[in-house]
């Protein structure tokens, strides 16, 4: 199999390209800087620039299916520049690739995209389904609800659309975890408002199992990226604690000081969201990492 990879040199991106390198999979992917251009035997960059609408039509060349992963981060300080930046790159990036699927001739099959659980509700009470109604009524909402629309409009070429909506990625190098534990390996750690918000996570090796298990199953449709046992911001904390032996003697950063410190990005921190992996379980995928504490001592130790 050929896979087309959009942002496999970031984070969630290198592991799942690692992982297709390791199963034997031919990697085409796109990359907005030269200098990051390679052609080895199954791994092979092409150059893209999606605000100027450019891309190397040669990308799409024997490649059958396509992993999309492409997004600005929303960790960046949310200034009206960022916010744009932050929608802008999941929406032209989709169009670039939807308008050179539309005018060449290719065997693409299944586009598998990233999405993110940011699209639900806050609430400490409801476990939310990829089926759930509700759309959350923020920033974080309307950035999901136009990042997917963008990727629903493959199917009109007949391709299946899957699309992966990711929690809380846990990595060594990078992603929540890093900026979690820093505070709490120099002893400034504490829970964050009140402790009680879900956090939905999921362990970055099983994230890039489940991209690839929906290539090699061939899903379509909306399928959670999370981990079976959420759990509490003030258990997470505990437990990263515990693990790297810090003590946690400071009270809870309270809600208004994240707000004033981070703005409406502390939606990240605070906002709760109980989420359901049943869907892609019932699929037959099978995780290695299940509870908080084996997940987080494979990062940590």
């Amino acid at each position: 199999m050929k896979i087309l990879i959009t942002g496999a040199t970031g984070l969630i991106g290198s592991s799942i390209t690692q992982l297709c390198l390791e199963k034997n999979y031919q990697v085409h992917y796109l990359t907005t800087s030269k200098e990051k251009i390679e052609h080895s035997k199954n791994y092979k960059g092409f150059y893209w620039n999606p605000k100027e609408n450019e891309i190397d039509a040669n990308c799409i060349e024997g490649v059958d299916k396509i992993i999309n992963l492409v997004g600005a981060s929303v960790s960046k300080r949310w200034t009206q520049k960022q916010k744009k930046k932050i929608i802008d790159s999941r929406v032209d990036s989709a169009n670039v690739l939807y308008n050179l699927l539309a005018s060449q001739e290719n065997k693409i099959t299944q586009i598998v995209s990233a999405s993110a659980i940011g699209i639900y509700p806050d609430s400490l009470t409801n476990l939310y389904h990829e089926d759930s109604p509700q759309v959350a009524d923020n920033f974080l909402g309307n950035v999901v609800v136009k990042w997917e629309r963008a990727v629903n409009q493959f199917e009109s070429l007949g391709i299946d659309v899957a699309k992966i909506r990711i929690g809380v990625v846990l990595a060594k190098n990078g992603g929540a975890l890093e900026k979690m534990k820093e505070p709490i390996e120099k002893g400034l750690g504490a829970p964050l408002g009140s402790g009680k918000q879900w956090q939905s996570w999921i362990h970055i090796k099983d994230l890039s199992r489940i991209f690839v298990f929906a290539l090699e199953n061939n899903l379509d449709g909306v399928f959670n990226g999370v981990a079976p046992n959420p759990v509490s911001n003030k258990r997470f904390t505990y437990t990263i604690a515990k693990i790297l032996d810090k003590p946690l003697w400071l009270p809870n950063v309270p809600a208004f000081m994240l707000k004033l410190i981070l703005g409406e990005m502390s939606l990240i921190v605070l906002s709760s969201q109980l989420v359901s992996n049943k869907k892609i379980d019932t699929h037959g995928f099978k995780y290695r990492y299940t509870h908080i504490i084996p997940a987080l001592k494979n990062l940590l130790k």
